[in-house]
């Protein structure tokens, strides 16, 4: 049974509202996590706490349990030319580093005539996530 400390292998589908599939390991390597670490969504981790091997979950969480809310505060604008020409278009998806060497994932959001708006919150903020996670392996 999952428990505090319980390393935990599950195999799992993350949809959106929409039906959209945002990951699966569905037919590939588990997922293994040390339950309590904060390895994985909290949410998810408390949804999955005393499950056991075979069990099947569906959860729901809400944008404030998984990515958090879009924070309106979370978007800069750059040079048009900080941006590579080929990657100059609303919704894709970029790894920018800041000064100190630190990368995350940003998102364009606005294209204008010479400089760009970049969306900094987390590529999933806003969205319902839903999790069905098969319980693989509990140790």
């Amino acid at each position: 049974m999952i428990a505090e400390g319980s390393t935990v292998s599950i195999e799992f589908t993350l949809t959106l509202d929409d039906g959209s599939t945002v990951d699966s390991n569905v037919g590939e390597d588990p997922l293994i996590f040390e339950q309590g670490r904060g390895e994985i969504l909290p949410a998810l981790e408390e949804a999955l706490l005393g499950l056991q091997v075979d069990d099947v979950r569906r959860v729901t969480l809400p944008p404030e349990r998984g990515f958090g809310s879009v924070d309106p505060e979370a978007f800069d604008v750059v040079p048009l030319d900080a941006v590579p020409e080929s990657a100059r278009q609303v919704g894709m998806q970029l790894v920018a580093e800041d000064q100190g060497g630190s990368r995350r994932p940003v998102r364009i959001h606005e294209v204008r005539a010479q400089e760009i708006v970049i969306d900094l919150n987390h590529p999933l903020a806003g969205q319902t996530l839903h999790f069905e996670v098969r319980i693989l392996a509990v140790q």
